[in-house]
């Protein structure tokens, strides 16, 4: 089924009426192609795909006289693939009268901001995107969608095993030619499908790269440079610690997720949903499931969110500022939700002006007389900002 992802196609008109270069960023098969075929077929709309031999050729060898004389939308699809045309691109920003719009598609690199933020800096209009959101797909598809992510493929086939079996295509995929590439290393492939299991086991904890170096029997650096691709190719998201003033052991390593819960479960061998709900990883899979719909769902900056965490004591899954006030997230798989002795610690050291359980059921309702707990239902997340922010 095709669904209309038109907070995304608002965020490209709103790129495209701000800055000369809209650039969509996202992983592999999130659906950025099918997105940006919205204005494909348009006759004052001009389409290269980079992996397609005769468009890459064209623009490898005269990308001046290629570029300068299209007029209205320019859609450059695998932007990664040529980054020698970041320098091209940003000459043609600067035509006074700014004859074409540049949408870029880019994913799998994390050589793209660096290009985006040194060469285009203040031409660019910079969108991330994931897979499917509960308010894309309808929130009575939560249950498929925590089970099989959130990339189309995946979401839209016809049985859970065939969903499994295209998100282990494409872990396969990745490996064997994204990562490797990316990389720039020569560790085994076995190695590498190793590092991802451990990261799927490890899913939601502080961890470092020395840690799983140990585990996998590689060096700190080895496992940094995985990861940092990793994290540039938006399948793991890093959540640093938040930093604070209490005086008290906070534990100041990063929390690591996997951002994509169906990729998640292909890792841990869950198969459907009720294999999901029994799994004694259940808890770490909710919390992975509802940090990134809550970050693309409220609006949240990535980077601006981080976790809280003493050592023996109290902690919070996700603390970030809004209007100048310290905000907490706990996310519990709990029909009821209540307020915990470690919630309400950490709330006090984090001066924190209210905190919200993040939960499966269908109400959002105050948890104290105060209003400072709400539970808050995962199907309001996109309403978030209109009712609490």
């Amino acid at each position: 089924m095709r669904y209309e992802r038109r907070n995304l196609l608002s965020l490209i008109e709103e790129g495209f009426g701000k800055k000369p270069i809209t650039l969509l960023l996202g992983p592999r098969q999130c659906g950025k192609t099918t997105l940006a075929r919205h204005y494909a077929g348009r006759p004052d709309t001009h389409w290269f795909d980079l992996e397609d031999y005769l468009h890459r050729s064209r623009l490898e060898d005269n990308p001046m006289s290629t570029l300068s004389s299209l007029r209205g939308r320019v859609v450059l699809d695998e932007v990664q693939i040529l980054p020698e045309l970041f320098p091209v691109l940003r000459v043609l920003a600067d035509r006074p009268e700014m004859p074409t719009r540049f949408l870029l598609l880019g994913s799998a690199s994390p050589h793209i901001a660096w290009h985006s933020s040194e060469t285009l800096a203040g031409r660019i209009f910079r969108i991330e995107m994931g897979g499917f959101t509960g308010s894309e797909v309808g929130v009575h598809h939560q249950q498929t969608l925590w089970l099989r992510g959130g990339f189309p493929d995946s979401f839209n086939a016809a049985s859970d095993m065939d969903s499994l079996k295209c998100r282990r295509d494409f872990i396969s995929d990745f490996l064997q030619r994204d990562l490797v590439a990316l990389a720039e290393s020569r560790l085994s492939l076995q190695r590498l499908r190793r590092l991802l299991l451990m990261l799927a086991a490890h899913n939601g904890s502080t961890v470092n790269a020395s840690a799983l170096g140990r585990e996998i029997g590689v060096d700190f650096k080895t496992v940094q440079r995985y990861l940092d691709v990793l994290e540039g190719a938006y399948l793991l998201r890093v959540v640093p610690p938040f930093s604070t003033n209490v005086a008290k052991r906070v534990r100041k390593a990063p929390k690591l997720y996997l951002r994509d819960t169906g990729l998640l479960h292909a890792l841990m061998g869950l198969e459907t949903v009720e294999q999901l709900q029994t799994s004694g990883r259940m808890g770490f899979s909710w919390e992975s499931f509802c940090l990134e719909h809550l970050i693309q769902e409220a609006g949240l900056v990535s980077e601006d969110c981080f976790h809280y965490s003493v050592q023996g004591g109290a902690e919070m899954d996700l603390v970030t500022t809004l209007g100048g006030a310290v905000i907490g997230f706990e996310f519990k798989h709990k029909d009821v939700p209540s307020i915990t002795h470690s919630m309400r610690s950490a709330a006090d050291d984090l001066g924190a002006k209210r905190i919200f359980v993040l939960y499966p059921g269908p109400d959002t309702f105050s948890l104290d007389n105060s209003e400072r707990f709400v539970a808050l239902a995962w199907r309001d997340l996109a309403r978030f900002r209109s009712r609490f922010a």
